[in-house]
């Protein structure tokens, strides 16, 4: 996007955009129509360029907030396994808790 000039005819305005993913170059024209589209063209351009930033911040507050999330749930995950320990469950090859035959015969003695 941007001004042109060509055989010293004077300036005018042309703009790029994608059509079935080939590159098409769009004469606007010359003067006020010209300068309007350049306005409105970078208009465009600086929401483009707020909404990015937007965007970016968004994202890094949510991964700061996926990492505070992540600490928390190592933390209560060290205590159910600390508690379920002490209450005598274990759990055979990683898989679902059970509590141990003996428990009860280890509180009676």
């Amino acid at each position: 996007m941007g001004w042109e000039s060509r055989n010293g005819r004077g300036r005018y305005y042309t703009r790029s955009r994608k059509v079935n993913g080939r590159v098409v170059r769009e004469n606007v024209g010359t003067g006020l129509a010209g300068e309007l589209a350049a306005a409105e063209d970078a208009q465009r351009r600086a929401e483009r360029q707020e909404g990015q930033k937007t965007y970016l911040e968004t994202r890094r507050d949510l991964s700061e907030l996926d990492r505070s999330v992540a600490r928390v749930y190592a933390n209560v995950e060290t205590l159910l396994r600390a508690a379920m320990i002490a209450g005598g469950y274990w759990r055979p090859h990683r898989n679902t808790w059970r509590r141990r035959r003996d428990h009860n015969q280890a509180n009676e003695d």
